[in-house]
């Protein structure tokens, strides 16, 4: 019986930002045993209890309940046998050990056969094996011990010989660095922004890198000299220029380096020495903890680029570092490993896909790596079994090939080069652990087409690949790479909206790279206002392409141009495109979705719904979709579906690296290995006016000195109420043009589009009428 005592649990509808309550009702469950989570309670000391059975009633004996839980979200110890359950949560009691809350509204799943097994082992035992002796991070003393006998027996073992004469050896003779200034009267500056954030890398490098490399050779001076390093850096003010609060990747980079400083040469501090270390590493982890815990709340919003980066990036080392030192260690870890293994990833599903784009995956991914990795070798808590982890190296793979450039979406630090080597190293890490050949490939092919590329910022400033290498060749296998096949070349990452198509990709003189998004995501974070829009590459060049470049978060590049719909291949309502501005909530409801990808008989059909992207800024809008068909793995026909409820005039925009040649209905772009022609095929509202700008508008020129400019193809369509517009859009390499040829039957209700190719193959594409046009 209920008692009369109980206070009514606090169980307020979900919003977009926040945390959902799942598993709910008739979503599928990826993995066993499910993920629970749910919106918390106002206090923020509460626990809860989770009950959960395949009767809903709830019987003592037919019921599992999980007490005590100090968090609202919660992964079992244990799998569940296949068949249908629910569940409910209330607020716990720890001192009477029981509810002190009402049951929440129960909610339902099932668990199916054969789902991948990923449980995680509860907080009374997830530790208890683990050796309290330092280090911690990557090798274990019994492992270090070993370390040192193959690295004796062979220099060249797992890398070691490179890494100890590139990546150890300069810092012996480095300066130490000074504490950083900070800004011109405390005002950001990007040039001091990108230096600052290159010299605490730099200080994690010496530190890490002379503490591994002396306790591996045993050399007493680098120790010593790693030791200077170490406590200099402990000298900074937790509160001054490199705190979070100050700037947070500064401070993130100063955390770590601490964390392997207090690790690695724990043995060559002096009792004192080690209290001050400690405390240094304490005060800077404790304030990143307090951030993300407590203010920036990730367990109820989790879609924190940064903050949920900094999970990985800083608490897992720097917990892992002090555990058994300190309480709050053991809370900030378990807080992590929860937060990994039940919430992540924010930005994806278990399809394996990154709302944020693939360079923003490329950075959370890497210290997702470190800190899965760092979590496997201390603790056998395995975070790659997930689903997500298994699946996610599809989503750069098929998102942005080697051979391109400009052809994605999402912020892109790499300024129009190839693919960082790090998105490659990122892949060949989950070919270890999936033995996908694929993703080898991947890794091959950037090392082989991006090379020398290791010292640029947007390398040096995160990695040094030297360690990498070594870290991975201790832990993980090197696979067989394997060419992506040619019958696997589309890709729909469901949750985040996001479509692929890769023909041929193993094949640059003949690969073709088609992307497209209409994402619930919207534009919130490092995503732009590009629902429907997409990007195109061929015959390794980029054709169709993300317009603009990624100099600087909030710049006026970046706010005014490349987040803004009129830098997409995209289009705009009455000269207005999707809301991409800084509020949370409107950037996430300018949000679309994919609702169909196929492989039919002889093409591909795409159909993307923007419609809601384009109602915050043109709230007349009452449908928006764009029908992609990519026919005989040679062109494209794109279909544009837009009806208002009153008559809105429509640009249809299209950008490459170059002008164009315009006629009154076509478009030509010639690159240096590839090119395209287009064809406006039919409007319903009337022939469109073609035109074409070079440069970006809004810019602050000092932004983009020395930076290459874009050109922007316009085709506007006169004001109709409801707007049909059929376009074909053919790639070719520059040394084989070619032409696909078509002509429109619009009598009747329809207009029919008939394709035919040089070699006889044909094609109809049908586009109902609505013969409402007026002005």
């Amino acid at each position: 019986m209920p008692r009369d005592d109980l206070q009514t649990i606090d169980e307020p509808a979900a919003g977009r930002l926040t945390i959902q309550y799942g598993p709910s009702n008739g979503v599928a469950i990826p993995e066993n045993p499910p993920r629970f989570s749910w919106l918390p309670v106002i206090e923020d000391e509460a626990e809860y209890v989770l009950r959960v059975s395949t009767d809903p009633k709830f019987p003592a004996n037919g019921t599992d309940v999980f007490s005590g839980i100090p968090l609202n979200f919660f992964t079992p110890d244990r799998v569940l046998p296949a068949g249908d359950y629910h569940w409910s949560y209330a607020v716990w009691d720890p001192k009477t050990s029981k509810p002190a809350s009402t049951w929440s509204a129960a909610r339902s799943f099932s668990i199916t056969e054969g789902l991948p097994e990923t449980p995680l082992a509860s907080r009374a035992t997830r530790f208890q094996a683990c050796d309290k002796n330092h280090p911690h991070l990557w090798l274990t003393p019994d492992r270090l011990s070993q370390f040192r006998k193959d690295v004796k027996s062979d220099p060249d073992h797992c890398t070691w010989s490179t890494f100890f004469e590139k990546s150890v050896l300069p810092w012996m003779d480095r300066d130490i660095l000074p504490e950083p200034a900070g800004y011109p009267n405390h005002q950001r500056v990007a040039a001091v922004w990108r230096q600052t954030y290159i010299d605490c890398q730099e200080l994690l490098y010496a530190i890490r890198h002379l503490a591994i490399g002396g306790q591996v050779t045993q050399d007493a001076a680098m120790l010593a000299r790693a030791k200077e390093w170490l406590l200099s850096a402990a000298a900074w003010n937790p509160t001054g220029t490199t705190s979070r609060s100050y700037t947070d990747e500064w401070a993130f980079r100063v955390n770590v380096a601490l964390a392997w400083g207090y690790d690695w040469l724990y043995d060559q501090l002096d009792e004192d020495e080690r209290a001050i270390v400690l405390k240094a590493l304490l005060e800077r982890t404790r304030e990143t903890a307090d951030h993300l815990i407590k203010h920036a709340n990730i367990h109820l919003f989790p879609f924190d680029s940064h903050a949920v980066r900094a999970v990985s990036a800083v608490l897992i080392p720097a917990s892992i570092a002090m555990l058994g030192e300190t309480p709050e260690a053991e809370e900030w870890l378990n807080y992590s490993i929860e937060f990994l293994f039940t919430v992540y990833s924010p930005w994806g599903d278990s399809d394996g896909g990154w709302a944020e784009g693939p360079h923003y995956w490329m950075t959370g991914m890497a210290y997702l790596i470190d800190a899965a990795n760092l979590l496997k070798g201390y603790t056998g808590i395995d975070l790659y079994q997930r689903p997500f982890f298994q699946r996610t190296g599809d989503f750069p793979l098929y998102t942005k090939s080697p051979d391109t450039r400009r052809a994605t979406f999402g912020d892109d630090s790499t300024m129009g080069d190839l693919p960082a080597v790090k998105i490659g190293f990122n892949l060949r890490q989950y070919a270890g652990v999936t033995g996908n050949g694929a993703y080898q490939w991947y890794y091959d092919e950037i090392k082989r087409t991006n090379p020398g590329t290791e010292m640029a910022f947007y390398n040096w400033g995160w990695w040094d690949f030297n360690f990498d290498e070594l870290a991975y060749r201790t832990d993980f296998p090197i696979v067989e790479a394997v060419p992506p096949s040619d019958d696997d070349q589309l890709r729909w990452f469901k949750g985040i909206g996001w479509v692929a198509i890769q023909h041929r990709m193993q094949d640059p003189d003949n690969h073709i790279q088609f992307v497209m998004k209409a994402s619930p995501y919207g534009a919130i974070s490092h995503s732009h206002g590009d629902q429907n829009a997409f990007c195109l590459a061929g015959f390794g060049e980029d054709l169709a392409i993300q317009s603009g470049h990624y100099v600087a978060f909030n710049s006026t590049m970046h706010q005014n141009w490349r987040r803004q719909t009129l830098s997409k291949n995209a289009i705009l309502v009455n000269g207005k495109g999707q809301y991409a501005g800084k509020d949370k909530v409107l950037a996430m409801q300018s949000a679309g979705r994919i609702n169909t990808a196929e492989e039919r008989e002889d093409h591909i059909y795409i159909q993307g719904d923007a419609t809601a992207a384009y109602k915050t800024m043109s709230p007349e809008v009452t449908s928006v979709l764009r029908d992609v068909y990519f026919v005989q793995n040679e062109y494209f026909v794109i279909v544009d579906s837009i009806d208002a409820d009153e008559p809105v005039e429509i640009d249809w925009l299209l950008h490459a690296n170059a002008p164009m040649t315009l006629g009154d209905t076509t478009f030509r772009y010639s690159g240096e290995r590839a090119g395209f022609y287009g064809k406006i095929l039919w409007s319903e509202a009337g022939a469109p006016a073609l035109s074409q700008k070079t440069g970006f508008t809004d810019v602050n020129p000092s932004e983009i000195e020395g930076l290459p400019v874009s050109t922007c193809l316009t085709a506007r369509f006169p004001k109709a109420i409801r707007h049909r517009i059929a376009t074909l859009l053919v790639p070719y390499r520059s040394a084989a043009p070619r032409r696909v040829f078509s002509f429109l039957d619009d009598q009747g209700y329809d207009c029919d589009l008939y394709f035919t190719t040089s070699d006889d193959r044909s094609f109809k594409v049908v586009v109902p009428k609505t013969f409402d046009v007026a002005s």
